[in-house]
């Protein structure tokens, strides 16, 4: 067993190394006058030794963030988990049975959050953030000045006109398919904005409000404007975008949260134009809804009035119908009885009044 390692270096010419071997009983001694070839192989051999410890014992721990997952690949190719492909997984059920096997990927092995972790030098780990990003679906990836430098995005709508959308979508990287992003992809965040822009341009170029039926043809004709009808329906338009990207996990690793269009603007030559219609129809079904108000008043008070007057006839009824029931029982017990009842009557009217005049027979 090695006890000491002494090494004497004298002088630039004509040195002596000396190397000191301390067993056990044992010194060994060997002296080497000026050839210098042991002691640079000795040298690059220890050196060799720590750079290569440095560099892929030190340098191989690596940590994983808590917004963060990571993928390892093992000489090129993605560590995955055997026999199973997005098929298998629920990313894929708001595609159709023909997309489904356009885009199958393998599912590979996440690691999750934390640390320290250890590679090889024949591995290298991919590291991704999931954290909701905010981006304007404006934005161009691959020519960030297109669409005003990403701040306007321009569709035609039904009726030709040349619109100007803005507004934002919520994204972030779907951790159910990461071999899509790191591998399937070349650049993702196109893809997903290309099939954004996309869906959403055949949106607005397709879209028809359903009206009521109206009996006023040009107050029909003025409700049938398009960027009238988008912007009142601009709630129903984010949830169609919601709708229709949520296979974009399964397409290219990247889940849209959210798309929320803020403002649909016309091109300015028609805004002043657009404005007046607007007016007028405002106007117009505020005139429409004033008398319609007063219409269904008057036919309130009708109602009141007959339920009233129904009311009214039927209390002066009733008493009589009330004397026809007693006298019909006063009839049934015989005619004694009737003709007690009649002069009972005349007692009580004598009694009331004041002059009594009897006709003589």
């Amino acid at each position: 067993m090695v006890r000491a390692l002494v090494i004497r270096w004298g002088g630039l010419v004509g040195g002596e190394l000396k190397i000191l071997f301390q067993k056990t009983g044992l010194v060994g001694r060997a002296d080497y006058g000026g050839d210098m070839t042991a002691a640079i192989f000795l040298g690059c051999l220890l050196g060799f030794v720590v750079w290569f410890l440095g560099r892929y014992l030190v340098g191989g721990l690596y940590t994983v963030d808590q917004n963060e997952r990571a993928v390892k690949t093992i000489f090129g190719r993605a560590d995955r988990v055997p026999d199973m492909t997005t098929l298998n997984d629920p990313v894929t059920e708001n595609m159709t049975e023909e997309e489904k096997f356009r885009y199958v990927y393998p599912q590979v092995r996440v690691i999750p959050p934390g640390g320290p972790y250890f590679k090889l030098p024949w591995e290298k780990v991919y590291k991704v953030s999931v954290a909701t990003q905010t981006l304007s679906m404006a934005f161009d990836p691959d020519d960030p000045s297109a669409n005003s430098d990403g701040q306007i995005l321009e569709a035609v709508t039904k009726d030709q006109l040349n619109t100007g959308l803005t507004g934002q979508i919520r994204y972030r990287i779907s951790e159910r398919n990461l071999y899509a992003y790191l591998f399937g992809v070349k650049n993702p965040i196109s893809h997903v904005m290309g099939y954004f822009v996309s869906v959403l341009r055949e949106r607005i170029a397709n879209f028809e409000a359903k009206h009521p039926e109206q009996e006023d043809l040009a107050l029909s004709a003025v409700s049938g404007i398009s960027i009238n009808d988008l912007r009142k329906n601009l709630r129903d338009i984010n949830e169609h975008m919601d709708r229709e990207c949520a296979s974009s996990p399964a397409r290219y690793g990247i889940e849209l949260d959210a798309s929320l269009i803020t403002s649909i603007d016309p091109p300015p030559e028609v805004e002043s134009a657009l404005a007046a219609i607007n007016t007028a129809h405002n106007q117009v079904s505020s005139d429409i809804s004033l008398a319609q108000a007063s219409a269904d008043q008057k036919i309130e008070q009708s109602k009141r009035a007959v339920e009233i007057e129904t009311l009214k006839a039927q209390a002066e009824v009733e008493p009589l119908r009330q004397m026809t029931a007693q006298l019909t029982e006063l009839k049934q017990a015989g005619n004694g009885a009737l003709e007690s009842y009649q002069r009972n009557v005349r007692l009580s009217l004598y009694s009331r009044a004041e002059h009594v005049i009897l006709e003589a027979k």
